[in-house]
């Protein structure tokens, strides 16, 4: 079975909102974009590559397509799998692009994402995708969290604990601390759920 993994940067407040430059997603009037711009440090690129050499499809909102679609064929020599890997996209309107492999899917997004986690081939890696993120979550579809945890507060943005969260336990299977304060952390279900739910 193909695990879900989620990779995000995320604000100490939760957001996930255009990390990576200023206008990558200023929709709801999101002001800070390219906020991760002051923590890059050795110790993060280092870890980022090693996710990013990881086999991989990729599962992504549209959103989150749209966004990387004009953006990554034009630079494979700093992500060579991105283009390569199957790209499942949740999107009600769209049913064929020209940055491939990609499948698009619609109607009972949970449903389907399920279908394909059964199938084989490599991990299911989403970035970004704030809105597929709660329905996976809502939906119990999520295996592991794969954060950098950056030391900074936005206020406001798409956050990666909302709409959809439900009783979860993870355990941390590997860790670490950048030079300037980023908090690298894996997390994986744990098999104990030590909460109770309603």
């Amino acid at each position: 079975m193909r695990k879900i993994i989620v990779l995000e940067h995320i604000s100490l407040d939760g957001v996930i909102q255009a990390p990576g430059g200023p206008d990558e997603d200023t929709s709801g009037n999101f002001a800070h974009g390219g906020w991760i711009a002051p923590y890059s440090d050795e110790i993060l690129g280092t870890a980022l590559r090693k996710q990013m050499n990881m086999p991989f499809d990729l599962l992504l909102g549209r959103k989150t397509f749209d966004i990387w679609a004009p953006y990554w064929p034009q630079h494979a020599d700093i992500w060579v799998g991105v283009n390569t890997a199957t790209k499942y996209v949740a999107s009600n309107t769209i049913t064929v692009h020209g940055w491939k492999p990609s499948v698009f899917l619609n109607g009972d997004i949970a449903e389907k994402v399920a279908a394909i986690k059964q199938q084989q081939g490599p991990d299911l890696h989403v970035w970004g995708s704030a809105h597929l993120i709660q329905t996976l979550i809502k939906h119990d579809l999520v295996d592991a969290f794969w954060l950098m945890i950056y030391p900074i507060t936005l206020g406001s943005g798409k956050r990666l604990f909302a709409d959809g969260t439900i009783p979860l336990a993870f355990k941390v299977t590997e860790s670490k601390v950048t030079s300037k304060g980023v908090i690298i952390v894996y997390y994986e279900r744990a098999s104990i759920m030590p909460l109770k739910t309603p």
